[in-house]
């Protein structure tokens, strides 16, 4: 019954032509659902081993056959002479459409010498006859010999209109199709896209754990291997070999193991002289050709550069950049190597390094390489020139403080800008004290005008932010407000920035934002990145001051992108940026993404974030833990919240802590413990040494009302709950604070309700206001009696249609799910008919009852069974529906 549509090509052919598996678990990749990549005809997977290029296209395979595509795959081998491979292509056809007769004639034996581009020919022009909507998957095409790279290039330029082609391969592999690119007829798909992010990393180590997860852990292994896929692998592989429990290897515990894997891997099988190349570049923290070139005196170091690149994963190019860097790991590695160099050999590096750097530009590195080679004054001079700069423009806090311990404090007293630098950079942070005595250090000296007064008040105005004093910050903004004294357009910036701040403290957010707005630019400060994004920092805050999360969301994604790719992702602004959009996430009810945000950069947050950043972080990262089920996770987060607030002496955190922690017990009813944590709120109010001023006292007002207010609620004394939420409705009102007034303004509603009063008005209008804002999680955050009784109202005022019949639940008792059936993919392999009868068939069905089910003929059923034997190469029934699946045209219902 069978006919063979391989029976004059080998076995080898038949393992050449057969697609890879995909596990049912495989993480779909964000390169392979990218919409961009639909249109192109052809797609250009390149990257060294190790990226998962296979695991990719096989992933393209499936969506390609879910989309009704016929898919001809195909691996190169290095014995794949230009007759060979047009036959494995014919072989591929066959098998992946489905057509026994494709490419009869280019399967037999050539009694002739054949052009290999006369039989790809052929081959193009039978494509082209058969109308299949094709797609030809070529992976591994670097093994091919280079005549047949040649005929796979002459394929990829000609191929008609009904063929897309998918074809990966090493980056030492080179098709010559940059014309292509530069037309955009062909996207190249790259090392930076086949990276994994950190959500797949985290979904990857979910899989590996069996469901238990720690997001910190799984986010320090992402960034040690730097999202590359087979390191993650590799690290991974550490505990499977251990033979213990299935969860996410402790970096601080199993670190050298992982370390000597990964490690061993992008070292090894390195020519002798390409492992002292780049143990010789690895001084360097930013690698350049000629940098590179400089430092080795090779006259070669270009074109090795560019081939260790190609061929390892070990170094990583820019993007539309001649710049590189250096695995992390591997640079680690490297300069243990350096360190054992004799001293002078070392020196003489650092010089190299240094006077290469001078002549581009790179002031502060070149300064380090001067110190390590042992020049400490011409470092310091180079420092003195470049640190300052470097902060204001680009944000290079740490490079400031990672300076400021070498230099002596009288080199420090002899060189006002830096002494500007290291006090710009301790008043952001927390160690913020500092500041001030830098301060004085610098008014102290002799050349003092009303410029450098103006700035040493921004200096301290900061350095109020990070001590959450607003009213001192006010005090010191205030005299300079209306006309600052400064002419660098970078200090105009930074002054127009603490303006738009200074008005959102006064409770008016959208006149902060018109502020920010109409802030006066300068080309200079422009180009000034960071501080840009300083002011992005403050409009989103506006925005989630307001509650409007969704505004603040648009504005916060390509800012932290931006921060991320110019800081690092650990970077004290980022973390700050990310606090921002976790808490607007969580909002919107995205926990998977906000969750991932603060992954491993809490401990960032809480050293060195501002008191907002910090409470709307360590406050998200609670009511997630809360949302599932996970309590005491919550109240560990909320004491360390409380810790951080005792140890940077910021009263404001600890009350919103403690704040916190009552809505959390109100939720249980803990009415004794709500008293107590209500009690240690007044007490700390009242201590001496609260601040007193206006603008804290209305940041901490609203907390205590709230928290006074579920208190009554967990004792379930309604009447005296009510006017405590009434007047926190009230003061968020005044002060524009959204969220919180949508929240009071529900609650009122509720306990209204409970002691029978007119209130569905009320709450009417505070879910109409959460619409509007994208407020998804306000009610359930709240008290879960409050979102039920919400989605009870909602329910009753749905129409009638749009929601299920009294009756519903009595006449639908609970039973088993149904069992998954296979389905066939709509594939154009097969007709709609032989798909349902390829279905009928993988359910074990005879010919009579797929007849029956189908209502036609016994005899029809046998004449589609025939055409299926013959399509898919198969014997028996058995090996049909086995066929079927490996080829991709059949697939569980859950797959």
């Amino acid at each position: 019954m069978s006919s063979q549509p391989a029976s004059s090509a080998s076995s080898d052919l038949l393992l050449k032509v057969t697609p890879p598996r995909v596990p049912r678990n495989a993480i779909v990749r964000a390169a392979a659902g990218d919409p961009s990549l639909r249109e192109s005809p052809l797609l250009l997977v390149q990257a060294p081993a190790g990226f998962g290029k296979t695991s990719l296209l096989a992933q393209w395979r499936r969506e390609h056959l879910a989309q009704g595509a016929a898919v001809a795959w195909l691996t190169g081998q290095r014995q794949d002479e230009p007759i060979r491979f047009v036959q494995a292509l014919a072989l591929a056809v066959r098998i992946g459409a489905g057509r026994p007769t494709f490419g009869h004639a280019l399967l037999q034996p050539q009694g002739r010498a054949v052009d290999g581009l006369e039989l790809i020919t052929s081959w193009l022009a039978e494509v082209a006859h058969s109308a299949l909507n094709l797609v030809l998957v070529v992976d591994e095409a670097e093994r091919l010999p280079e005549a047949s790279r040649e005929a796979l290039t002459y394929l990829l330029r000609n191929a008609p209109p009904n063929l897309r082609s998918i074809v990966a391969a090493r980056t030492d592999c080179q098709l010559g199709l940059e014309d292509l690119v530069a037309y955009g007829e062909c996207t190249v798909i790259g090392t930076a896209q086949l990276r994994f992010t950190l959500e797949e990393t985290i979904q990857l180590v979910r899989q590996h754990a069996g469901g238990t997860l720690d997001r910190d852990q799984a986010a320090r292994l992402h960034e040690m291997v730097e999202g590359w896929p087979l390191g993650l692998q590799l690290a991974l592989s550490v505990t499977s070999a251990s033979g213990g429990r299935a969860e996410l290897p402790r970096i601080d515990v199993q670190a050298n193991d992982m370390r000597s894997q990964i490690v061993g891997y992008l070292l090894a099988n390195l020519d002798p002289a390409d492992l002292d190349f780049l143990t010789r570049i690895s001084l360097a923290d930013h690698l350049h050709p000629g940098l590179c070139a400089a430092l080795t005196r090779a006259a070669d170091a270009g074109e090795r550069l560019a081939r260790l690149v190609r061929d390892t994963p070990v170094l990583v190019a820019g993007e539309q950049s001649e710049w590189l860097r250096m695995h992390p790991l591997a640079r680690e590695v490297l300069r243990e190597r350096v360190q054992a160099l004799p001293q002078g050999e070392r020196n003489k590096l650092h010089a190299r390094a240094a006077e290469w750097l001078i002549e581009y530009g790179m002031l502060d590195s070149a300064a380090k390489h001067l110190l390590a080679s042992g020049k400490a004054q011409q470092a310091y001079e180079l420092a003195e020139r470049s640190l300052y700069e470097s902060l204001m423009t680009q944000g290079r806090q740490s490079a400031v403080l990672e300076w400021l311990p070498r230099f002596p404090r009288e080199e420090l007293d002899r060189r006002p800008r830096l002494l500007l630098a290291a006090a710009w950079s301790l008043a952001l942070s927390e160690r913020h004290e500092e500041a001030q005595q830098l301060v004085e250090r610098i008014l102290a000296g002799s050349e003092v005008d009303d410029s450098l007064q103006c700035e040493c008040a921004l200096i301290l105005g900061g350095a109020a932010i990070f001590a959450d004093d607003p009213d001192r910050f006010a005090q010191l903004h205030d005299p300079w407000a209306s006309a600052p004294q400064l002419r660098d357009p970078l200090l105009l910036q930074v002054h127009a920035n603490r303006t738009a701040f200074r008005t959102l403290l006064e409770g008016e957010p959208a006149l902060a934002r018109l502020r920010q707005q109409q802030a006066p630019r300068d080309p200079r400060a422009a180009a000034a990145g960071y501080l840009a994004r300083w002011g992005d920092f403050i409009i989103a805050l506006s925005y989630i001051w307001e509650g409007q999360v969704q505004l603040a969301e648009q504005l916060l994604r390509p800012a932290i992108a931006a921060a991320e790719g110019d800081l690092g992702r650990r970077s004290g602004f980022a973390c700050m940026l990310a606090a921002l959009l976790a808490a607007a996430l969580w909002e919107r009810d995205q926990p998977d993404e906000a969750a991932a945000l603060l992954a491993n950069r809490l401990d960032v947050i809480e050293r060195s974030g501002l008191p907002e950043s910090v409470l709307l972080g360590f406050r998200a990262m609670a009511r997630m833990s809360v949302s599932t089920q996970n309590e005491h996770r919550a109240l560990e987060l909320l004491g360390a919240l409380d810790a951080v607030g005792i140890a940077r002496k910021l009263p404001r955190l600890r009350i919103a802590s403690l704040s916190e922690q009552v809505r959390l017990h109100a939720r249980r009813f803990r009415s004794e413990t709500c008293r107590e944590l209500c009690a240690r709120i007044d007490a700390l109010l009242a201590e001496p040494d609260t601040p007193p001023g206006p603008m804290w006292q209305r940041s901490v007002a609203g907390l205590r009302l709230l928290a006074h207010g579920y208190a009554a609620v967990a004792a379930q004394d309604w009447r005296r709950a009510a006017p405590h939420f009434t007047e926190a409705e009230a003061l968020a009102l005044r002060n524009h604070h959204g969220r919180a007034r949508i929240e009071a303004l529900g609650l009122r509603a509720y306990v209204l309700d409970r002691i029978g009063e007119k209130s569905l008005p009320l709450l009417r209008e505070a879910l109409d206001l959460a619409e509007a804002s994208g407020l998804k999680r306000v009610f359930t955050d709240a008290h879960p009696a409050l979102a039920d009784w919400v989605s009870e109202v909602t329910a009753a005022s749905a129409p009638a249609a749009a929601r299920p019949g009294p009756l519903a639940a009595a006449i639908r008792p609970p039973g088993p799910a149904p069992q998954p059936a296979p389905r066939a993919t709509p594939s154009m392999v097969l007709t709609p008919k032989e798909r349902e009868v390829l279905e009928l068939l993988a359910r074990n069905l005879s010919n009579k009852e797929i007849g029956l089910a189908m209502q036609v003929g016994e005899e029809t059923i046998k004449w589609h069974m025939k055409n299926l034997f013959a399509k898919l190469g198969a014997g028996t029934r058995k090996q049909v529906v086995s066929r079927a699946r490996i080829l991709g045209l059949l697939a569980d219902a859950f797959a």
